[in-house]
């Protein structure tokens, strides 16, 4: 079976761009498309061992970098880029810090794309070369990544869907497991993020949310 490339973008215009690059490979592989979050994940689920993730980060079903931290963390040996209109320092140094193996900005051309998924595909990392990486980084934004490292997918996925406002019941419901799982795996998230209630949960992702008009972290 040949390469694996998921494509993941609510803007068919700019999947289609992605997929004209990547069956310009000299090895094209199967190109498969996501518009958000829930296809992505589907996407994955059919596809565990793909061999690169595009990811947009403003995409419908997930808030800035919570679906980067959600899919780095069910799926760890899968190279995630991210492809993103926001590319400023913060950004990327936060995806970075969550696992992206690159980060893509939209402007970049044609051919630099292309070159950058070669890139990711033999292993190797890719940044824009003018965005700096030495800028200082928000303390608690880098207190809570490496507390939601320390999650284990099942209870990162939780977290994601505490975020969504989902009720135990309802989250039990989408997992397919029992109500009691639930509130076992919710105790457990949120003392290794150190809040005490669900609410100061929800308040601390948010912190990896993104704000689409400023495109800084909200």
């Amino acid at each position: 079976m040949g390469q694996v490339f998921i494509v993941a973008d609510d803007h068919p215009l700019f999947r289609g761009a992605l997929r004209e690059i990547l069956a310009s490979l000299p090895e094209p592989g199967t190109i498969v498309e996501a518009a958000d979050f829930d296809e992505t994940a589907r996407a994955l689920a059919d596809n565990p061992e793909a061999d690169l993730l595009l990811l947009d980060l403003a995409m419908p079903g997930t808030s800035g970098l919570s679906g980067l931290a959600l899919l780095r963390a069910e799926y760890p040996s899968i190279p995630i880029a991210i492809v993103s209109g926001i590319e400023n320092a913060p950004i990327v140094a936060r995806a970075l810090d969550l696992g992206a193996s690159g980060f893509i900005p939209k402007s970049t051309g044609f051919e630099e794309i292309r070159r950058a998924i070669q890139t990711l595909l033999a292993g190797d990392v890719w940044l824009p070369p003018d965005v700096p990486l030495d800028a200082e980084r928000d303390p608690e934004v880098t207190e809570l990544i490496q507390r939601i490292r320390t999650l284990t997918p099942q209870q990162t996925r939780v977290l994601t869907m505490l975020g969504r406002g989902l009720l135990n019941k309802q989250i039990a419901y989408e997992l397919g497991i029992s109500e009691a799982t639930i509130k076992a795996h919710v105790s457990a998230v949120l003392l290794k993020l150190g809040v005490d209630s669900r609410t100061q949960a929800v308040i601390r992702l948010s912190k990896l949310g993104i704000d689409l008009d400023t495109g800084f972290l909200a």
